[in-house]
This record gives C-alpha cells, structure tokens and sequence, in this order.
C-alpha cells in the first residue's frame, strides 16, 4: 500500500536538526527543541506502528519513479517497531542530555548531530534500496563520529579513531558486496534482488557476496572476532552520547543482517552453521571481556557484544520461533542498555568515578534510585518476569527443537555469565560501602545540581525503567509483535509484492 507520509520519521529530524542550528548559541532553546522535537518523533513513530499494525506493509517511491528504478521507502512490522524504539531512546537521551551535557559541548553542535544521527538510523531502517541502506550507514557513521570526539577530550579521540577505523573497514566491504551484487542482478531494489539472486546459476560467487555482507554486518555488529573497536571506545563520551550508542547503533547491523538473509540471501546449512558458530564465540567472548573490567561502562560495553550474541543465535537457527526469541532479545535489549549506560551517567554525577572498586555505598545514600537502576540491571539478567527473561526462552527452546544443544549451552553459559557480573556490579557500587565519600557527603554533592538538572537526568532513567517493566509484564504483547516479525520475515511475498506492484 503505497503512503507518502511514511517518510516522515526521517523528515522530522532532519527539520528538527536544521531548525537548531538557527539557535547555535542558545543553549536552552537548542534543549527544548530537541526535546519538544524527539517527542513529535515520538507521536509519528506510534502512529507509523498503528497503520502498519493494522493495514500491513506501506511503501513509497522517490521520485514518484516505479520499482525497481526508484528508492523505496519500506515500513513493515519491523521497519515501524525499530522507527518507534529509536524515538523512544532518542527521547530518553534528549531529556538525559539536558542535564548531564556540558555547555561547551552543546556550543559545538551536540544536539543538532544528536537529531541527525537520529535521521540516519531511521532512514537505515526504512529504506528498501541495498545501496540506500549504504548511505544511510555514512550518515550514522559520520554523525556518531562527531558525537564521538565532541569535547576533544585524550580517550575519546583514541576511542573514536579504532571506532571511524573499523566502521569505515565495515563500509568498505559492504561497499564491495554492493558492487559485487549489483554486476550479478543489474538491480539495487531489495525485493528486486531477492527474485533475481535466486535464480542466478553462480552459486557460488552468490555465497561469497553473502559472505561480505555478513562480514560487514557483523563488523557494524560486533561480533566476534572483530568487536574490539566497541569496548574500546563506547565508554569515551559523555554519558548520554553513550546510551544512544549503547542501545541502537549495534542494532543498526543486526536490524541489516536479519533484513538481508532473509531477504536476498537464504542462508545454506554452511552458512548457518557459521553463524550459529560466531554467535556462540560472541556470547563467550563478550561475556569473559565484562568480567575482567572495573569500569563501568567497560562492563556494559562488553556485555553488548556479549548479547549480541544471542540476537545472531535466532539467526542462525532460523526458524519462526529463534527469529521470534531474537526480535524480542533485541527489543528489550535496545530499551535496556539504553537506560544502563544513563545510570552509569547518573552514578558518576554522585561519585565522579566510573571505578566500581572505588565505588560503594550507594543503596545506603540513595535507596529510591537504587531500585531504579535495578530495573535494568536485573532485566539484563532475566529474572522472571523481567523482559531479558522471555526471550532467552524462546531461544533456548528454539535450540532444542534444532537439537542445537551446543548453541543452547553457550545461551545459557552467557546467562550465568552476565548474572555473575551484574552480581558483581551489584555488590560493589550498591551494597558494600564507601570508600572515600560518606553518605552524607554524597547527598551533598547530588544536591549542589540545579533541580531541573537533576529531573533531567532522573526521568529517562524512570521512563525507560516502565518501559522494560511493561516489555517483561506484558510479554505476551511483544512476543505478538515479534512472532508477526518472525513470519514476515520467514515469508517475504508480502514484501515483495508490494514494493514491485506485482
């Protein structure tokens, strides 16, 4: 069904971003327009679910040129949930940004980039053109870069030159597998390219341009063995510029992996067995790197890359119920880390420290925002009924229908794994005590912000707490969203017949 309006997830940003940079030097106006702005973006998103949800796939052509010559702008299930979560954190990080983000960053630019990272991530995910897809990783890569060494400090300029240095590797090879692919098919459309790659004889140059693309992906992924850019850089900026990356970038290539092997590329038994294998070498790695750390974000950095690795696990089995479990995994994972890299920003507003051996105390000080941090720190753990519980059961099971019990113990290994290290976490900065600033101390130094300040940085944290609590209390909700996911993408003919008018 064709909607010109569909575009406007991308349209809205990219106003919002240029409006600001009319209010360069207002530091409060460019604020309330962002906030303002994200929660416009926030109305499109529910009401871009809402018509997909109830009417199915809508799509637009630029230019008004007919497939498969013209760009497609696609809005399935999993187009407008990924739209819906990106203005749901984006919102959590604007607010985050009004009382955590210094002045001198907000000067150069913060909040005009924040909205155009937020453009391309929504164009990534709406576009149904493999080079569109392309560009719209450029977009990211150079807005989160300057996101990224905004404020100039040593560590982030070393972060962001292994971050620049893999990506730009990552695009080049995506790049490459473009080329590749559109010598074989003449044809850049996505669902185009899904008729004519399977007719194509050479199948073997098809498994090798599929090969790139994995290898692409999974560098934008994280996954093993070329994650190492993102621990090393992720903990770098301020906090807020961290929970956007922390929640959404990684998900960029997972979103572009399940999109292309279920689209262009059906995977082979070599295929998936390579995958089920690197996903398991993920989960192990990502979760043996979070626990030899003692920084904080360091932590969380390496349990991306950890559970990453179940997200590429449903992909690899491939079946209706894995890609259920992994859709959900990623949907609560998105909302989750978002929200962990913001406390890890609000305890360093209290302490000052990102060390968890020089932190402690903090139940005692602050009881209230102690429990609310521990929404996501024990969902990320998946105690029932939390949300990170309900999609490692659609997985483990998933496994065991495969009779994949190797891929299962290694979910279940990560699990144990993560548990250990939020247990870990939890004793260090919560329960044990303060090793150099008493609790009457800390309230002292928490109470020198500005009130507005601290609501600033209190409410996303709160407002994303409710949003995992619903995600795990009504699961059944989203394991509908994700199944009708699962099966779009397992049944592509909708997809494709809509976009080619046939």
């Amino acid at each position: 069904m064709s909607n010109p309006y569909i575009i406007l997830p991308i349209i809205a940003h990219m106003a919002i971003a240029i409006l600001l940079l009319f209010f360069w030097k207002k530091k409060n106006a460019q604020k309330l327009i962002s906030v303002l702005g994200n929660l416009i973006s926030v109305g499109i998103a529910i009401w871009l679910f809402y018509i997909v949800w109830e009417n199915g796939i809508y799509f637009t052509q630029a230019g008004d040129w007919d497939a498969p010559y013209g760009i497609p702008i696609v809005a399935d299930t999993l187009s407008a949930v990924m739209v819906l979560l990106t203005g749901i954190c984006g919102l959590a990080v604007s607010v985050f940004s009004v009382g955590s983000v210094r002045n001198a960053r907000v000067n150069f630019g913060y909040f005009p980039i924040l909205h155009f990272l937020l453009m391309g991530l929504n164009g990534a995910f709406l576009t149904g053109d493999i080079f569109n897809l392309y560009v719209w990783f450029e977009v990211i890569i150079i807005s989160s870069f300057v996101l990224l060494t905004i404020g100039g400090e040593k560590s982030q300029i070393e972060g962001s030159i292994k971050y620049v240095t893999m990506n730009l590797l990552a695009s080049s090879i995506f790049l490459t597998a473009i080329a590749i692919l559109y010598g074989l098919t003449g044809s850049l459309n996505m669902a185009d390219l899904s008729l004519k790659v399977a007719a194509l004889e050479n199948r073997g140059l098809v498994n090798v341009t599929a090969f790139l693309f994995f290898v692409g992906f999974g560098i934008k992924s994280a996954v093993f063995p070329l994650y190492f850019w993102l621990p090393a850089s992720y903990h770098t900026p301020p906090p807020a510029i961290s929970a956007i990356f922390g929640g959404l970038l990684t998900k960029v290539g997972v979103y572009a992996l399940f999109r292309i092997f279920s689209l262009i590329f059906i995977p082979d038994e070599f295929l998936l067995n390579l995958i089920c294998t690197v996903a398991a070498l993920t989960i192990f790695s990502g979760a043996v790197g979070a626990l030899t750390q003692i920084n904080l974000r360091k932590i969380f950095s390496y349990l991306i890359i950890c559970h990453i690795g179940f997200m590429i696990a449903g992909l690899g089995m491939f079946t209706e119920l894995a890609i259920t479990g992994a859709i959900f995994y990623m949907i609560h994972d998105i909302i989750v880390k978002t929200n962990l890299f913001m406390s890890a920003g609000l305890i360093f507003k209290i302490k000052g420290t990102y060390n968890i051996k020089k932190l402690g105390g903090l139940y005692a000080a602050y009881p209230k925002l102690t429990l609310l941090m521990a929404i996501p720190l024990f969902s990320l753990v998946g105690i029932p009924p939390l949300s990170g519980f309900w999609a490692k059961i659609y997985l483990i099971d998933a496994g065991f229908q495969l009779k994949n019990y190797a891929l299962v113990g290694f979910i279940i290994l990560g699990s144990f794994l993560t548990l250990f290290v939020i247990a870990k976490v939890w004793s260090e900065v919560f329960w044990k005590e303060s090793e150099e600033l008493t609790a009457k101390e800390w309230v002292r130094y928490f109470k020198d912000l500005k009130p507005l300040k601290q609501k600033a940085i209190i409410i996303p944290i709160l407002f994303l707490g409710l949003v995992s609590l619903y995600i795990g209390f009504g699961a059944e909700h989203i394991i509908t969203v994700s199944s009708r996911i699962a099966h779009e993408l397992l049944h592509t003919e909708p997809y494709i017949k809509t976009i080619l008018q046939k």
